[in-house]
């Protein structure tokens, strides 16, 4: 009997070992992972610099609370701020955290202009979190299904279609957009090129607060340190976690321009957020994000993308994505139940599959050209022998 709660549908196997794009189980067998937690570990697992920072914050110090100054608190920050430009930043421990986090930025933005019902416009297909709020905010109807969401306080519309976003203008309870600048959970959405510039305008005319969610696509995932610095935008609130402490449970929820002073002392907070054994953590992954190793996340994604779909051009099999944020897009009608566990069980290759068709590959970003050649053998196996069920 387990005591755990059965919120996870768990697969059948426990991994007890790991080392830059492997993972080792309880019996010895070594696995190709293309998921890295789900785009956590961007370094890899057990990056010897991110381990050594672990050992030696942990020997000195790792909690004394946000009443007192926190010197590696202020350092991570100001790094996350310089890459992302941005002013200032809260950390929270999460990317559900960060998201409610802007949300509350949002709505306190809202009251101070005098609206007095706010609404946040958000995408289909988006994903934000599980708290109650960011709950609201995402569209998977398993992940909202049950709780009273508090939809009033939300208006949902097309991903990637600027005139639903603009025809909204003339609702003054509106306060700000919320949206991801390529849709993970949802099934690897890629906008057209000038989507997020015409969202931000937008945004800019009607005094909204413009708000991206870079939980997933942040910290070098797409090539970029932040997703949106693929265009020319400067958002107001910028969110991000998961490869933020590559494994370490952190979060973060950047401000600039119009939201920069929303909070004081007072409006929020956190026991565990922003803890000098976290910070540590967040200051080393930085100085190990490397220009060469967003390059190589860079390259070696568009290699991935280019080799499966020269590979399946005839088969009704599309790619899309930015660097190591990859959707194999299956042809419609492909049963895709089994092809996780076929995938981990025959191949050995960690992956796994969102919006009902879409292999999702969210790679170690310092993957080598060896390792990327063979994550992409074992995925072409996989995908034929799928194609040919």
């Amino acid at each position: 009997m387990s005591y755990l709660m059965p919120t996870y549908a768990r697969q059948p196997i426990n991994f007890v070992k790991g080392q830059g794009s492997y993972l080792c189980d309880d019996q010895g067998v070594e696995y190709l992972d293309a998921l890295t937690g789900i785009a956590v570990c961007g370094l890899g697992h057990c990056h010897p610099a991110i381990t050594k920072a672990t050992q030696d914050q942990a020997s000195k110090l790792i909690h004394t609370s946000n009443l007192f100054g926190i010197p590696w608190q202020e350092k991570a920050g100001e790094m996350l701020c310089r890459a992302a430009g941005m002013q200032k930043v809260f950390f929270a421990n999460s990317g559900a955290e960060a998201n409610e986090c802007a949300l509350k930025l949002a709505r306190l933005y809202a009251h101070n202009k005098g609206k007095s019902h706010p609404k946040v416009i958000v995408m289909q297909n988006a994903f934000h979190g599980r708290t109650l709020l960011t709950v609201t905010a995402t569209a998977n109807p398993k992940a909202r299904e049950g709780f009273f969401t508090l939809d009033n306080d939300f208006i949902r519309v097309p991903f990637n279609d600027v005139e639903a976003i603009r025809r909204l203008s003339d609702d003054t309870d509106i306060c700000a957009v919320l949206l991801e600048p390529i849709q993970g959970e949802g099934g690897l959405h890629v906008p057209s090129d000038d989507y997020l510039e015409s969202v931000a305008d937008i945004c800019q005319t009607n005094d909204w607060l413009f708000m991206l969610d870079e939980v997933q696509t942040g910290n070098g995932r797409t090539g970029k340190y932040f997703a949106y610095q693929h265009s020319n935008v400067k958002p107001d609130v910028i969110t991000t976690a998961k490869g933020l402490g590559n494994g370490f449970p952190v979060g973060a929820c950047m401000v600039a321009n119009k939201a920069a002073d929303l909070f004081g002392a007072g409006s929020h907070g956190s026991t565990y957020g922003g803890t000098p054994f976290g910070c540590r953590i967040v200051c080393t992954v930085y100085d190990n994000l490397t220009h060469e190793v967003l390059t190589n996340a860079a390259n070696q994604g568009d290699y991935i993308c280019k080799r499966i779909q020269d590979e399946f051009s005839s088969q009704g099999v599309n790619v899309r994505g930015k660097g190591m944020m990859i959707g194999v897009v299956m042809p419609d009608g492909t049963d895709c139940t089994r092809i996780v566990d076929y995938a981990r069980d025959r191949y050995k290759l960690i992956i796994n599959v969102t919006g009902g068709n879409v292999i999702r590959l969210l790679p170690t970003l310092n993957l080598s050209r060896t390792d990327a050649d063979e994550l992409i053998a074992r995925l072409i196996a996989v995908i034929n022998d799928t194609l040919q069920a």
